[in-house]
């Protein structure tokens, strides 16, 4: 049979290596992996893609990604390209003086380290939009930028007290300063205008466009629910599945209410069925133990430090009582749920896998592959834990450099012994767990390359140095394997992940192969084609 499909003149990478050359690409699966044998399928209607040396992989997947809120944020206010106060100002200025009919001023993405530590005051603000208020979350979406209409609307005043899941920064006199941490956000994000079911279909069909650009074919939404009013994508993904649209391969993370118990799984149930169509699948359930290093809410085990390098009594936030986590993770394994955990400080990550080793005790092994995101502090002991368990670790490679909210927001609190416990891509390789990756969109970049760049260099794209924790980097073999098979393993898309026959034809085509130069150019690698299913739902201008 004449293949439709077929990629030559290699590299071709597969699991045993770049030793490939051509692949024959039938319907939506790959039918043939080799050398200039598979030329020999080639018929008179067969399309034919010369590589020319540029490098041919599997397809990408975004193992903890939030498309939606991110397609919403480029339509909004987006704020993600201001370096400085300044700068971020006079975007909300120029965002405000070009939208005077919009009743609020949403958007967000602003930058911590922009501000005197990490938070931005109401009065800057103020300044350029005192009429209207204003509701920006940060880039990690931990915290929020408001100004004194916002408030005055939402009625927080010095006598609001802190939500027992957030913090209201306050100035001198006690008075709100103008930005909301965790929990605190609702206080003002309950008010913001929805975006309508068409919005929120435009945000994820734009958003899947740039994520196809960047060689991703398949993902896990890391939040599919109602978080602090933040916009329930589940109709917008039901409604592109049904109708065709959704052309890249979706698990939906169902939103674990941290304000409710276990009387919500029956819920939980319920979604799963209701929501899985077509290439959207909702079996997984997200729990978010605690928050962010930057604003002292990741839990930690032994407290945090001041400027002055003392132990101050705050050791981070729990969100979720790690005395029921257990229970709850045990049910909802027993139900065939996988367990996408936010754990972010050495404390949460011990909690979870407490968690899943209970899960594991009570219902012995399953095939949920629980998995655990960010990772940025993981106590040693914890490290082999992940392989024992069959836990995956989920990381977000571009934390993991040095940058202004790593060396003025997070060292200093840290501590020297916790600030070498980050990010420890290369313990947990080296002690046999499995690790996936994603990049958080929009907290970051979701640009899969950017990502292998930093895993592998622990250096930022373009920066020189110096080198973040350099006994954590991983090789380019290993790095290209976590964003491709890894992240396939976590999405339950055991047909992906892998150019071999019989393998769905998810392929990414690059315009270049990153082995043949050095480590520190892979970030200018660029995505030449995309294809889901053998089919192209991408194509940089002339390749």
């Amino acid at each position: 049979m004449h293949a439709d499909l077929l990629f030559t003149g290699g590299p071709v990478l597969t699991p045993e290596g770049r030793t490939a050359t051509a692949v024959a690409v039938t319907g939506d699966r790959v039918t043939a992996v080799g050398g200039d044998e598979v030329r020999e399928l080639a018929g008179p209607r067969t399309e034919v893609v010369e590589l020319a040396g540029r490098l041919l992989l599997p397809g990408f997947q975004d193992a903890h990604v939030h498309p939606v809120p991110a397609g919403l944020e480029l339509t909004q206010c987006d704020l993600t390209g201001a370096k400085t106060a300044a700068e971020s100002v006079a975007a909300v200025r120029a965002y405000a003086d070009a939208h005077p009919e919009r009743e609020w001023i949403t958007g967000g993405g602003w930058s911590m380290e922009a501000f005197e530590g990490g938070t931005p005051a109401k009065e800057l603000l103020d300044a350029v939009v005192p009429d209207r208020p204003v509701y920006l979350p940060n880039r990690d979406h931990h915290g929020a930028w408001v100004n004194s209409r916002a408030l005055e609307l939402a009625g927080v005043t010095r006598d609001t007290p802190d939500p027992a899941d957030g913090r209201i920064e306050r100035d001198a006199s006690g008075a709100p300063s103008g930005t909301l941490q965790e929990g605190a956000m609702h206080l003002v994000g309950r008010l913001t205008p929805a975006a309508t079911p068409g919005d929120r279909l435009a945000a994820l069909l734009h958003a899947q466009r740039h994520l196809h650009s960047l060689g991703i074919t398949a993902w896990q939404d890391a939040l599919v629910g109602d978080f602090l009013g933040m916009d329930d994508p589940a109709g917008a993904y039901l409604a592109a599945a049904r109708d065709g649209s959704l052309t890249a391969r979706v698990v939906g993370a169902l939103w674990w209410d941290r304000g409710r118990g276990a009387e919500q799984i029956p819920e939980l149930v319920e979604r799963r069925e209701a929501l899985s169509h077509g290439r959207f699948r909702a079996g997984t359930v997200k729990l978010m133990l605690d928050g962010v290093a930057e604003n002292g809410t990741a839990a930690l085990l032994d407290p945090y430090l001041d400027r002055c390098g003392c132990a101050t009594a705050n050791r981070g936030t729990s969100f979720l009582d790690p005395g029921q986590l257990p229970k709850f993770v045990t049910e909802l394994d027993a139900l065939g749920f996988q367990c996408h955990f936010h754990a972010l400080g050495d404390r949460a990550v011990r909690d979870a896998l407490d968690a899943i080793e209970a899960a594991r005790g009570a219902n012995g092994p399953s095939d949920t592959r629980p998995h655990l995101a960010h990772l940025q502090v993981v106590h040693p002991d914890d490290v082999p834990r992940f392989a024992a368990l069959g836990a995956t670790a989920n990381i977000q490679p571009l934390w993991a450099a040095h940058e202004p909210q790593m060396d003025e927001l997070t060292l200093p609190f840290l501590g020297p012994e916790r600030a070498g416990w980050q990010y420890p891509f290369g313990a947990l390789l080296r002690s046999g767990a499995r690790l996936a990756a994603g990049s958080d969109w929009p907290v970051s970049s979701p640009d899969p390359l950017e990502g292998i760049h930093v895993a592998v260099n622990r250096v930022v794209p373009g920066g020189t140095g110096p080198v973040f924790l350099p006994g954590e980097r991983i090789a380019l073999a290993e790095a290209l394997t976590v964003y491709t098979a890894g992240s396939a393993y976590v999405n339950h898309l055991d047909d992906t992940g892998a150019v071999r026959a019989g393998a769905l034809a998810d392929l990414v085509v690059l315009d270049r192969d990153p082995f043949a130069g050095p480590p520190e150019e892979i970030a200018e690698t660029r995505v030449a084609r995309t294809y889901v299913g053998g089919a192209r739902v991408y194509a940089a201008e002339g390749a």
